[in-house]
């Protein structure tokens, strides 16, 4: 897995085709996105056009896309990660991700990625198994439609219960939450850690953000040990 990957969250098609273009030909060869982004299919177009051109091998690239939270149910999983293949135009993904811990309602409606109450709140679905659903991602590697598996937002003990039934085994962690027994843990199962809105994701929609949450970047310490040696807040964090 290359160390450093391009983040592909909130990005617009236009956007997301220019910059796979600029991550493709600054050496970039990972890029991450999910079912729920809604922007698989640019990605696709772009990776093809490489592709075909012979600017890149489909072995060097290490593309990572997740599971939809609308398609949770262990039925739902192979055609969700198919849906997938399709847009990006590839036989295989290297990584697939359950995206978090939540499995919402499905209603027939592909599109309809993050159903909502009345009151405007996520709409849960009444029954959801993790392991069940690992199990069936598990499947996915036995019919080579992803090389690898893992999971996403999820804490220790999720993990460890996935791991007690898993044939290929698989959390929030940043500065202000280093989460050193969760690093120690996965080290003993295993378990390789990647890090994803390492800036913490400060032009992320309202609705994710806390009134008084941290901005990592801001950070006295961060400034300081910044300017100390030199670098900016940024390359500092990571």
């Amino acid at each position: 897995m290359p160390s450093v990957g391009l983040g592909t969250w909130l990005s617009l098609k236009d956007e997301m085709k220019t910059a796979v273009r600029s991550a493709l030909d600054s050496g970039y060869r990972h890029i991450d996105t999910a079912y729920t982004y809604k922007n698989e299919d640019a990605i696709g177009e772009e990776l093809q056009e490489y592709l075909k051109n012979g600017k890149v091998k489909r072995e060097d690239l290490f593309i990572v896309t997740k599971l939809g939270l609308i398609h949770m149910e262990p039925k739902q999983v192979r055609r969700s990660i198919e849906m997938s293949l399709k847009k990006l135009q590839l036989d295989y993904v290297d990584l697939y991700l359950i995206h978090w811990p939540v499995t919402l309602e499905y209603d027939g409606d592909d599109e309809n990625l993050l159903p909502l109450t009345e009151d405007g709140k996520f709409k849960t679905a009444e029954k959801s198994d993790l392991l069940e659903t690992w199990k069936a991602m598990e499947e996915l590697v036995d019919l080579g439609l992803t090389k690898s598996i893992g999971v996403s937002n999820f804490n220790i003990s999720q993990v460890e219960r996935i791991c007690t039934i898993a044939k290929h085994k698989p959390v929030e962690c940043n500065i202000y939450w280093p989460q050193n027994e969760l690093f120690e843990a996965c080290k003993k199962l295993g378990v390789t850690i990647t890090s994803y809105a390492s800036f913490g994701s400060p032009g992320r929609p309202g609705e994710y953000k806390e009134a008084e949450e941290p901005k990592p970047m801001e950070d006295p310490i961060i400034q300081r040990i910044a300017k100390k040696h030199g670098k900016t807040p940024a390359q500092v964090h990571e």
